[in-house]
């Protein structure tokens, strides 16, 4: 009689635990996902060794010959206050163009946007923030005044037929300001897809997001954009990267940025680490059987040839596991 009742008290909590399971969201996931790999130019930017031309022309190739179908090449900023970048013109002449891979850089004005199409670029980046506070610490001026700026590019991308891609930084925390609102997120976004961005990559930038504060930016920007047209772009300060990802493609996003062996930070937020690796990224979509087009082998060989180069240990746990296979 004990033995019957145990059993059924057994069964009990074996059907409660079914039907709890069977009760948590059937979450959908994209059958693919676009990479856009940011390590050549977000990745290096804040190095503080020149990095040889030649060094980041043979990344951008290997990281072409791995099947990513966007490559952030370089930027177009005023060597005075990004001197990393002051080769611009050397990479954009000596990379090898691969067919059906993109190579954006960033022209933050009209003036680094004429440069950039003197040299061959066929797609541009913008850089603003949903923080005051950064705006004015990262390209001195307020978010409006930047709107302003990115508006004269917008304008002369669109006479000359060239795509246009926005940035949005700080958009689950500042440095300065501490948390940002979801709304002023959604301002942003929605002004900068207003002017012809073609496709709004929200920054975590210094990594403080969660699954949670990341769920509910996300939910105030979808109120104004189309999935679609948004991309993540997580730093891995709080080791959140992975989970936030997995959030935004929950949500609909099937575009994520990443940089080759985690490289990067922020130069205006101590502490922040660098973006989530590539490596890491694709492993994780692979595991949930979404198509990437990227070749595992050849995107860790490419971290590791960058991180001999720099002279230090790759940061993402893939490239780390898969050494000591």
């Amino acid at each position: 009689m004990i033995a019957v009742t145990a059993r059924m008290s057994v069964s009990r909590r074996l059907g409660a635990a079914l039907r709890q399971v069977s009760s948590l969201p059937n979450y959908s996931y994209p059958k693919e996902v676009k990479i856009v790999e940011v390590g050549p130019r977000d990745g290096l930017q804040n190095e503080k060794n020149i990095v040889p031309a030649e060094v980041k022309i043979q990344l951008i190739n290997m990281l072409s010959e791995s099947g990513l179908q966007a490559i952030e090449a370089t930027s177009f900023v005023s060597p005075k206050w990004v001197p990393q970048m002051a080769d611009h013109i050397n990479v954009m002449h000596g990379i090898k163009r691969f067919p059906n891979v993109s190579y954006p850089v960033l022209a933050p004005n009209l003036t680094g946007f004429q440069k950039a199409v003197e040299c061959g670029a066929k797609e541009v980046a913008i850089f603003g923030a949903a923080s005051e506070l950064f705006s004015k610490k990262n390209i001195n001026c307020t978010i409006e005044e930047s709107l302003q700026r990115f508006k004269e590019v917008t304008e002369a991308a669109k006479e000359a037929n060239i795509p246009v891609r926005g940035y949005v930084s700080c958009v689950l925390g500042c440095p300065y300001e501490g948390k940002v609102s979801p709304s002023k997120v959604a301002e942003v976004a929605h002004k900068m897809f207003l002017m012809g961005c073609y496709e709004i990559s929200l920054g975590d930038t210094i990594g403080v997001g969660t699954p949670g504060s990341m769920r509910e930016m996300l939910t105030a920007v979808l109120d104004v954009i189309p999935a679609k047209a948004l991309a993540v772009h997580c730093h891995d300060t709080y080791g959140q990267a992975l989970a936030n990802i997995l959030v935004a493609l929950q949500m609909g996003v099937r575009v994520v940025d990443s940089s080759i062996a985690g490289l990067g930070g922020c130069p205006y937020a101590q502490g922040a680490s660098g973006n989530v690796a590539t490596e890491d990224v694709v492993y994780m979509l692979q595991g949930l059987g979404i198509h990437t087009g990227v070749d595992l082998k050849k995107l860790t060989e490419a971290g590791a040839f960058i991180c001999k180069a720099l002279g230090r240990k790759s940061s993402s746990k893939v490239a780390q596991a898969m050494c000591k296979l």
